[in-house]
């Protein structure tokens, strides 16, 4: 099974889910949703915790620009943009930058690319249920939830069943030698209403260094910033600046769009359970 035909086949089942049990479950509004008429106004303000700081809670959707669509959604219409109105490069699940952007990739890391892609993409996380990394998990058309306190953000994603912790209370990026994590090491502060999050200690070896479907690579050397802002209740922008300089001339920025889904929930995913797709593949090569 390659790449493309399982990340379709969850498209499918997701969609499929998403019609199916949401016509059985039992119907909970989500709480505190501003509404006129029963419907979320959507361009509201943003909720604020008690603190003062925008609440990013909620489940979330991928959506608008450089490929959008999301869980239960069809797509249609003319293409979407590839950047933001300034200029930013609108990622995809499919590459990183969204299409036409030139990705500074060093030599090494364009060959492996290649390679990568040459092997219809099997070595994808993703294809072995093991985390996707954080720009796939961005990207991915399964919803994720964000559950904010003072000290903790937490971040569940549909996808692989993936779990984030970003740390709120001011330490340090750990500095003695740990074993590297999928999902990096995320630190978190605000600056004004924007959440700034900067994440270290990533894994990057060939099974976990994948920026997205196509394989854009990277090492253990990535430092990713992520802006989060809220502009109104039902919108959340996303800034993510790569910066790793084994894998990347130099750093580049690319921009996430997500909506909010509101009455609905998370939907149980377990890649492993009976899967039957990875004893026919042949395991990832060695890193170069």
């Amino acid at each position: 099974m390659t790449t493309l035909f399982r990340i379709m086949g969850a498209l499918v089942i997701a969609a499929s889910l998403s019609v199916s049990l949401g016509a059985q479950w039992p119907s909970h509004p989500t709480p505190d949703v501003p509404r006129k008429d029963g419907k979320p106004i959507l361009d509201g303000p943003a909720p604020r915790t008690p603190e003062g700081k925008v609440d990013f809670s909620g489940i979330w959707n991928r959506f608008g620009g450089g490929g959008g669509g999301g869980r239960g959604r069809a797509g249609g219409g003319p293409p979407p943009p590839t950047t933001t109105a300034d200029g930013i490069p609108l990622s995809t699940f499919g590459e990183v930058a969204g299409r036409g952007f030139a990705l500074p990739l060093q030599p090494w890391a364009a060959e492996l690319k290649k390679r990568r892609m040459a092997d219809n993409n099997k070595d994808n996380p993703d294809v072995w249920c093991l985390p996707i990394g954080l720009m796939q998990y961005h990207n991915h058309p399964q919803p994720r939830q964000i559950v904010q306190t003072k000290n903790l953000i937490l971040i569940t994603y549909e996808s692989n069943y993936g779990l984030r912790y970003i740390y709120m209370d001011g330490r340090p990026a750990p500095n003695n030698d740990p074993t590297p994590w999928w999902f990096g090491y995320s630190r978190g502060w605000f600056e004004g209403d924007t959440l700034v999050v900067e994440t270290t200690n990533f894994r990057g070896d060939e099974r976990a260094g994948w920026l997205d479907v196509n394989g854009s690579p990277y090492t253990e050397a990535l430092k990713m910033t992520e802006r989060f802002r809220r502009p109104n209740f039902g919108t959340l922008e996303i800034d993510v600046t790569i910066d790793d300089p084994k894998a990347y001339t130099k750093p580049f920025t690319v921009r996430v769009n997500q909506r909010i889904m509101v009455d609905q929930e998370m939907i149980e995913f377990i890649c492993n359970e009976n899967e039957q797709s990875s004893k026919h593949i042949e395991p990832p090569k060695k890193p170069l």
